[in-house]
């Protein structure tokens, strides 16, 4: 049994921290101009967020009292943000 609370943990942390570095990637190479316009926190923010989610997720795990709100920062910004500022179009339209 303690293999399997082992593996499930493992596979816990690695698919937190790949959530938050996805949404933390994401974020760096999303337009700053589609933040503004969707009504979002801007670019630097939202990257500053995700970023010490990325940090508090590697050091502390996502089973931390910062781990948890890491793993609902990386979600709320793939759920809410990434769809709004993707349907924006980039660059010139023409």
């Amino acid at each position: 049994m303690a293999e399997f609370d082992g593996l499930l943990l493992f596979a816990l942390y690695w698919g937190a921290l790949a959530l938050a570095l996805w949404a933390f990637v994401d974020a760096l190479i999303r337009p700053a101009a589609g933040f503004v316009a969707t009504g979002k926190l801007t670019k630097p923010a939202w990257a500053a967020i995700t970023a010490l989610a990325v940090l508090a997720l590697y050091f502390r795990g996502p089973l931390d009292i910062f781990g948890l709100p890491a793993v609902i920062a990386g979600i709320v910004y793939l759920v809410d943000v990434r769809p709004a500022v993707r349907g924006l179009p980039r660059g010139n339209s023409w």
